[in-house]
This record gives C-alpha cells, structure tokens and sequence, in this order.
C-alpha cells in the first residue's frame, strides 16, 4: 500500500523548494492582478495612517455588525484606546516559551451585547429584501438592549461599522457596491449594501429606537487586519503587516501603494488623518486572492490536481475559486472525499456503488471530519470510519480495514501540507508585493549581486506578524504549524541563514466583528476625505 499511496498522492506533493518557487511566482501574480485585475485587489478607502494612527489609539463605544459566509454578529465594540495597553503578540498562539501565554497586559477592546445567529440556506437563496430585512432586525434587537443598558439616545444617530464577508467595490468608505457573492447566496447583482442595511433596519426598528448611520464598511481580511493592528505593539523590529482568513475561505489583506492599483479601482475618495502626506498613500487593499487569477501560478507548478478540476466542475461556479478549492474549509472534505472513492476505486478495485451511500453524496465526508482523522485516537481510524460510515448501509458486501483508513489520513494531510505550501507561498509573495518583503535579484538580473545582498543586509531584522483567523487553519491536521514552517523554510531559502525579515503567524480571532467597531471608531478621529480620482 505505501508505494501505491505514494504514486496516488504525488500529484498534491509539497515541500519546501516548491513552495519557495510559488512564492516568487505569485508575488509577479499579485503584482499583475493589482495593476491590471478589476475583481482582485480591490481596495478599501483608508490610508495606511487611519489603520497604524500615531497619536494613539481610538477610545469610544461602536455599534459594529460582521455579515460572514455562515453567521450574523451583532454587538457593541467599546476601545480602550492605550490606557490598558494591548495584547502581546503570540507566535501560532502561544508564546516565545511554547506554552500557551495570555497577552500579558488586559486587552484593549471589548466586545459587549454581541449576539450571533446563523444565516439560514432559505435566506441565502432568497431575494435581497428578505436578507436584508432579517439583517436589520436582527440590529435592531441590539440596538435595543444597547438602549437599555448604555442609556442611548433614542433622537441621535448611531453609527455603525460593516463588516461584509464578500466582493465589492467602493467609491469611499461609507458605501459598497456588492459583486457576486458566491457561498451559497443568490444575490448577484450589484447592490448597494449601506442602503439596504439601512432599509432593513428602519423597516424593523420601531419608532422609539436611534436611526443608524454607516460610517465604515470593510471586507473580513480588512477588518481582521484593522482590528490586529489596533490590538498590537509595534515598533522598529516588529510590524503588524497582514491580516489573513483561512476558515470557510480563504482571502487577505494588505496595505499597497495606490500607484500599484489599476486606475479604475481607485476610490474617489480616501478617508486619512489630518496631516496625512497622500504623496502615493499606501491603502488597504482586499486581495480576493482566491479568484481565478491565481490559477495560472497554481498550474505552473502543477498543483492543480484532476480531482481539484472534478471539485470545480461540480461546484456552483466553476473556474470561479481555484485557490480556495484547495485551501479552505469549505470544499477539503469533499475534495478528500473525491480522493478517497478514487482510491479505493482504483487501487483496492472497490466500485463507487458498493461503498456506504453517504461517501456518494457531495460534502458527504465534511471537513470537520477531515480535519480530525489523525493518530494517535483514543478510538482507532478504522472505528471512527465505522461510526461515520456504517458498513453496514452499504449495498454490498463492504467492510472497512486499517489500511482504507490509513489511506484516508494520508489523503488528510497530503491535502492539508499542500494547502499550508499554497497560504505560505501567497503571504510572502504578498508581503513583497507591499515592501515588506526584499525579494533578492537573481544573479542574471544584476551586475553585482554581491551588493544586492548587502542591501538587503543593511535593513533592519523585522518581524511581519501576519494575523490570522478561521477554523481551518487552526484545527485542520497541522495547517497551522505546518503553515509556520513552510513560511520559514521560504524566507530561509530566500535569504540564508541571516533573513532581513521573519513572518509570524499570530491569532487575531473575531477580527471581523471587532475591526468594524475600531474603523468606525478611528474613521471619525481628526480624519478628511482626499479625493484620489475624478
């Protein structure tokens, strides 16, 4: 079984020489779909100075509301601006010791009257009003206990940030246009969001509640970013430069040059501090990177496997998001699944027909599943496959073994290490695409590569801290160490042994909900609108 294995999986091998490769062949990806794309790299209208401020941090009450794939959030996000301090920075969520660490002084936010509700598949495909006025009602159930318990005024205007877990462009940071949405929603026609949210909440409110007014709207990655930042320390040595989504999808988010953005993407107007120089401003842009425009890097390295092409035939939208067919929690399971009928198919000469019916449903074996088939197990594999699978459903005569299930955890982690190469590989390529990063010139591009790596040597050694979110990375098989260990073979094999730079990997959980209440928070401190283009 162990070289029939081997052979089956190779088509998803990753390691270090690979994953190194992509990097630098994404970064050139980024750098095209940012300059040329007009559904990738879309940017957010604030300026690099209202998301790293330095006069210190916002303090206030916010109303804030997350719209993700999956669940509604709505709650208050009261900032406590620097007077507790902020959270240390942890490494793959524990500290420099290896323990886990708490932040070692009281956080700086805190989530208060927040609620959560799933967002039923009869809402998803429904038409937009009905989404829109179960949205508004679920705020105004908020708003009311914030009535109740703050005190609020009922004649005045609360405002509120957005954060939407989906495409869509903006013109300033107040209103969104929606794209597609994809994740099981119908809705694909571009909506305004602020109108509808606003709609769907009058709608609900009844006379004695306060009206909302919107004053941010910012992607999930933006807002994981927005809230990491505010909750870091930085300095000289260490940056809080990248927030990432890693659960149901996979997308994230970085500070970039307004030159860099195609000249139709740029917003009409930027929100920045006072005495913001708009000389180039860097601004926060969402990547989409998940969209088709990463494929062609993933086919380069031939990453694209038949079974990664069977999954995208069959999905909502196909060709729509290669990278996160292969990444994201959404679709690891069935893409296991599909791996698995192939073997057994295959190699154990086992009809698709004869095994238990539920392996023959799409998303039949989930990726909850998936991500916890891994020895050692109190219950053997071979049990848990029993217990998830009865044999006994099956038409035939049909019997699980060790090896079946041993095969299965080779096609988990064989899935999860490639999808930990593929999330390193685009972070450094992203990080370099901002600056953070000084790719070094190969030797055919420069005279003097000597002094090419001097100038990389004369930066000062900083640690880009990349935070991070979703379920997937965290409890897929070893996503997340895995993850870390590839960034770090990366810039090794990048720099040596004396790397200018290292990327963290560091928890920033909840970071949807939390960042809409930082940016409605900072958006209005001592902040103007700059007009970017006419």
């Amino acid at each position: 079984m162990g070289s029939n294995l081997e052979e089956f999986l190779r088509p998803l091998y990753m390691d270090a020489a690979k994953a190194h490769a992509l990097s630098r062949e994404l970064y050139e990806t980024f750098r095209q779909l940012s300059a040329h794309s007009l559904n990738q790299f879309l940017p957010t209208p604030i300026s690099e100075s209202i998301l790293r401020p330095t006069e210190g941090k916002e303090k206030g009450r916010y109303l804030a509301i997350d719209i993700g794939g999956t669940n509604l959030r709505v709650g208050f996000i009261e900032l406590l601006g620097n007077e507790q301090g902020a959270n240390a920075v942890l490494v793959n969520g524990v500290g420099g010791g290896g323990e886990l660490s708490q932040p070692e002084s009281p956080p700086n936010l805190r989530r208060v009257l927040e609620r959560e509700w799933p967002i039923s598949d009869v809402l998803k495909i429904e038409n937009a009003d009905s989404l829109f006025k179960w949205i508004g009602k679920c705020i105004a159930e908020v708003v009311r206990q914030g009535c109740e318990e703050f005190g609020l005024p009922r004649d005045r205007e609360l405002p509120m940030g957005v954060t939407f877990s989906f495409p869509m462009v903006q013109e300033t940071l107040a209103d969104a246009t929606l794209m597609a949405m994809g994740k099981g929603f119908a809705i694909t026609s571009r909506l305004d969001l602020g109108t509808h949210l606003i709609n769907g909440y009058e709608r609900s409110k009844g006379p004695d509640l306060p009206p909302i007014k919107i004053t941010a709207i910012l992607n999930d990655a933006v807002a994981t970013l927005v809230s990491f930042i505010y909750q870091s320390k930085e300095d000289s040595c260490r940056k809080a430069a990248m927030g990432l989504i890693c659960g149901t999808g996979s997308n994230a988010t970085i500070p970039l040059r307004k030159s860099t953005l195609h000249k139709n993407k740029q917003p009409g107007k930027v929100k920045v501090l006072d005495d913001d120089s708009t000389d180039d401003m860097k601004i926060a842009v969402n990547t989409e990177w998940s969209i088709n425009g990463t494929a062609p890097a993933l086919r380069k390295f031939g990453l694209i496997s038949e079974w990664d092409a069977k999954l995208d035939a069959q999905g909502e939208a196909p060709g729509f998001q290669p990278l996160e067919y292969m990444t994201a929690g959404r679709y690891l399971g069935e893409l296991g699944r599909l791996m698995l009928l192939d073997y057994l198919e295959r190699y154990l000469h086992i009809p698709a027909d004869s095994v238990p019916p539920q392996l023959l449903t799409r998303f039949g074996l989930t990726t909850t599943f998936l991500s916890h088939f891994r020895p050692p197990n109190v219950v053997s594999l071979r049990e848990k496959l029993e217990a998830e699978f009865p044999q006994s459903t099956a038409r035939g005569a049909f019997r699980w073994t060790e090896d079946m299930a041993a095969v299965l955890y080779g096609i988990a982690k064989a899935i999860e290490v490639r999808a930990a190469g593929i999330i390193a590989a685009a972070t450094v390529g992203l990080l370099a695409c901002a600056g953070d990063i000084p790719f070094r010139v190969p030797a055919s591009e420069v005279a003097d590569v000597g002094a090419a790596a001097k100038g990389a040597e004369r930066r000062p050694k900083v640690d880009l801290i990349v935070g991070y979110t979703g379920g997937c990375i965290v409890h897929f098989q070893d996503y997340l160490a895995d993850c870390q260990n590839l960034l770090d073979a990366i810039i090794r094999a990048e720099f040596g042994d004396d790397a200018p730079v290292r990327v963290v990997l560091s928890p920033c959980h909840d970071g949807g909900i939390t960042g809409a209440g930082v940016l409605c928070g900072s958006s209005q401190a001592k902040s103007r609108d700059v007009i970017t283009r006419v």
